[in-house]
């Protein structure tokens, strides 16, 4: 979790990531897009990969980078618990809640229904 969060600390690395949501791009495509050095976007790839964040795989001369969304789940598990729940979580919550509040007052006067029926019947 400590590589991927360190990976994912630079603006850069952060765009190369956004950038490979879209599908596999070789490290000239990514260093195109940027007005760093390619050497620097090169050292980029490299820490991404190395924190498993990216593949990268050989296609003739070329090398193409493909997002691995995989070492993202500890993290986002972890920082779950930072996260207030939104507006629909709490509605969602109290439709819950109020579902079983009728089934349990259902419950009651259905009981109360059958004792009735039966004592009249």
């Amino acid at each position: 979790m400590d590589e991927t969060a360190g990976a994912i600390a630079d603006p850069v690395r952060r765009e190369i990531l956004v950038m490979l949501r879209g599908g596999p791009m070789s490290a000239g495509e990514i260093a195109g897009r940027f007005a760093i050095s390619r050497p620097a976007v090169s050292r980029h790839l490299r820490v991404l990969r190395e924190s498993g964040l990216v593949r990268a795989e050989l296609a003739g001369r070329r090398r193409l980078y493909t997002l691995d969304p995989g070492p993202f789940a500890e993290l986002a598990g972890w920082l779950a618990q930072f996260a207030r729940p939104s507006g629909w979580e709490h509605r969602l919550d109290a439709l819950e809640t109020e579902v079983h509040r009728t089934r349990r007052e259902r419950r009651r006067t259905g009981s109360a229904a059958d004792g009735r029926q039966e004592s009249t019947a």
